[in-house]
């Protein structure tokens, strides 16, 4: 059973859907005994990161994630919540990868919205993956290189477009709207 983390940030049907179509079981719960159970867990996330972590902490959510000894994904938002800071709203994150979630520059061209390719490393995240995939973003704060960093997208400035510590696994982008490669990242991270 996969376990999505419900904390009232978005894009929880996005998720539950492809997690459909591929076949798998899921349930979409903010309890501690459900997720701690779950085979996977999934920290997806549309929303600021204030908001968001303020739920998490009021509920007890921010200490089950970081103490999940199961493979866990955080997608977007997700992905920014697991970074130890972000800039939107000053925030104090999840701090399990040790690096600082910034706004993208401006220049008129923010949020990041569209197709673009990543560039990796080596991540059974990733596997099957090349480096001319495209895949889908919808983003105006993005964390910066360090040395959980599995891939690279370069969008105004480049900047980490997924991670991996131990059994935390995060996209900037959305695997779940990004469709074959996507769902080959959902599969590569169902199957880990």
């Amino acid at each position: 059973m996969i376990g999505i983390v419900k904390y009232n940030a978005g894009n929880i049907a996005s998720v539950a859907n492809a997690l459909e179509r591929l076949g798998y079981d899921y349930i979409v719960s903010g309890e501690a005994s459900v997720l701690q159970k779950a085979d996977k867990v999934i920290l997806p996330g549309v929303g600021a990161a204030a908001m968001a972590m303020n739920y998490l902490v009021e509920h007890k959510l921010d200490q089950l994630i970081v103490n999940l000894a199961q493979p866990v994904l955080g997608i977007c938002l997700g992905l920014q919540l697991m970074c130890r800071h972000s800039e939107e709203g000053d925030t104090k994150c999840l701090g399990i990868f040790d690096t600082i979630v910034r706004k993208l520059p401006a220049y008129g061209l923010v949020p990041h919205m569209g197709w673009n390719n990543i560039v990796q490393r080596k991540s059974a995240l990733l596997a099957h993956l090349e480096d001319t995939d495209d895949v889908y973003f919808v983003h105006s704060y993005a964390a910066d290189f360090c040395s959980d960093t599995i891939a690279v997208c370069d969008y105004l400035k480049p900047f980490s477009a997924a991670l991996q510590k131990d059994n935390f696994y995060a996209t900037q982008f959305h695997p779940e709207k990004s469709s074959v490669v996507g769902e080959l990242i959902l599969k590569n991270f169902l199957n880990l």
